[in-house]
């Protein structure tokens, strides 16, 4: 266990991703895609923040932008008290071992011409000096650390199945000792049976190293089973944040209701049971979202302001963060009442 669990490791403030859009003849900029549009978090030592939401909010650039793989907008990233987000590129790369990502894609993400030790020993080359023999000492205590024989070192990616090219892509990521991983959704591309191993690898991993992850997918029953608390994003903000236990039995805002509503329920007696709450009409596009509440198109319990001004992202119960007009000037014990009547 860490000393200090509640001290912050990632701090997010204000976060914007907007990408520009060129038109006409001489492509001039037109617009801006508004990918992430001002979000603030806190991510603890020790800790997984499950982010969530439908394909296209903006979870997987959020990811990257807390890594700098994208140069931000505006708003600032703090990681281990480093500054991310205006570090110059010499101070950036000293501080690249700190920080790691696990890519959706394990296929893509990894070099089909290097073997599977040259790809797990390439940070080990770019960051630190080493001999060839420690280096190859070293792919193979990462190799037995995610469960692959380290005898395979010598083939190729393509050589592998989909869930062994998923830790070939974890053991890169823990190559440099990284204290905060980004998941960008590391599951979605293998099969359910291979999905289980490749989580609890990951808590195994969490528990023995004290890593931190932001744990990015939208299979929210995978997240119930590993997320300590979850942002729920739509359309480029995060609106709602809390702790697991919390946002999975009572949720307070109108779009986390209707996401956790989708969830498949195995057991069919309570299946036939659930009330489901279909949302009408499409998701508004990113470089024109509506004014107000970027819910509001779409929230069945929609009101006149939602459509005039945006909700503030504030704390309505100690450690929930929402953002909804229902909420404006609420105590805490008409928080739930509110809820309910949503």
């Amino acid at each position: 266990m860490l000393d200090d669990p509640l001290k912050p490791l990632v701090q997010v403030d204000n976060l914007k991703m907007h990408f520009p859009i060129y038109g006409g003849l001489l492509r001039r900029r037109v617009g801006e895609v508004k990918a992430v549009d001002g979000i603030s978090f806190e991510i603890k030592e020790g800790e997984t923040l499950g982010l969530v939401g439908e394909s296209g909010c903006g979870k997987s650039t959020v990811g990257r932008a807390l890594l700098r793989l994208y140069e931000l907008t505006d708003g600032t990233v703090k990681i281990d008290d480093y500054d991310i987000a205006h570090a110059s590129p010499e101070k950036l790369r000293k501080m690249r071992p700190t920080m790691q990502m696990i890519f959706q894609d394990p296929q893509a993400s990894l070099n089909p011409r290097m073997t599977v030790g040259e790809i797990i020993a390439e940070p080990l080359r770019e960051h630190l000096k080493m001999t060839k023999l420690e280096r190859e000492d070293r792919v193979g205590d990462l190799m037995d650390q995610v469960g692959l024989n380290r005898d395979f070192a010598k083939r190729y990616s393509h050589e592998f199945s989909g869930g062994q090219r998923q830790r070939i892509g974890i053991a890169r990521a823990l190559a440099l000792s990284p204290k905060f991983i980004v998941c960008d959704e590391p599951i979605a591309a293998l099969d359910v049976s291979i999905q289980a191993q490749v989580v609890n690898l990951l808590e195994e991993l969490q528990e023995t190293m004290g890593l931190t992850y932001l744990f990015i997918s939208h299979d929210l029953s995978m997240v119930r089973h590993i997320a300590d608390r979850v942002a729920v994003m739509y359309l480029g903000r995060i609106v709602e944040l809390a702790p697991r236990d919390d946002i999975y039995s009572e949720p307070l805002h109108p779009y986390t209701k209707a996401l956790l509503s989708a969830v498949p329920e195995p057991d069919p007696s309570i299946e036939s049971k659930v009330e489901r709450v279909i949302l009408t009409g499409d998701v508004p596009s990113p470089s024109n979202p509506p004014r107000g509440c970027n819910f509001c198109t779409r929230c069945p319990a929609v009101m006149d302001i939602c459509k005039r001004e945006e909700p503030t992202f504030r704390e309505v119960l100690p450690g929930r963060f929402v953002s909804c007009h229902h909420y404006n000037d609420v105590d805490e014990i008409a928080v739930k009442a509110t809820a309910e009547d949503l």
